[in-house]
């Protein structure tokens, strides 16, 4: 049986646990600087804690009616629990309370699951960014996904 779970907005007194789940995801984790940019942009960021330990969060950015998942990361312990899709979800609904009509994001060609996620949540993939993530000697390329939340996924040409 797992703790209880709660969603809540994230602050810069969690930057700690944010810092520490995201340098065990990631190979080049975003910096504390970035993080801190985050919360003063106005940047939606939400944890799902679980107990009282933060076990994964999301960071949405909003531009008109269109919003940028720039981050979703979990607990590599936690992974594999739905416990990304509930965050995903959550996020998604606060783009649609906010009146955003669409949801864009990108994600690593390798990373199998989180594009399994995106896809059984409606996103289509809409386009590629090649060398988008740095990866050692050769950068790796990023699909973009995008979700409609009112209407088609694609912009209307």
């Amino acid at each position: 049986m797992y703790p209880e779970q709660e969603l809540r907005a994230l602050s810069e007194s969690d930057l700690p646990d944010i810092l520490e789940i995201e340098r065990l995801s990631y190979s080049y984790p975003w910096s504390e600087g970035v993080f801190r940019d985050t919360f003063r942009s106005g940047y939606a960021v939400l944890g799902l804690v679980q107990g009282s330990r933060l076990e994964g969060y999301g960071v949405l950015a909003t531009l008109y009616d269109e919003a940028h998942l720039l981050n979703l990361c979990m607990r590599p312990a936690s992974r594999g629990r739905g416990l990304a899709r509930q965050l995903l979800r959550a996020l998604l609904r606060g783009a649609v309370l906010q009146g955003m009509q669409r949801v864009v994001l990108e994600v690593r060609v390798s990373n199998r699951a989180a594009r399994r996620l995106y896809e059984s949540e409606g996103f289509e993939l809409v386009g590629e960014r090649p060398g988008y993530y740095p990866d050692g000697v050769s950068p790796e390329d990023a699909l973009v996904m995008a979700l409609g939340l009112a209407g088609p996924a694609s912009p209307v040409t």
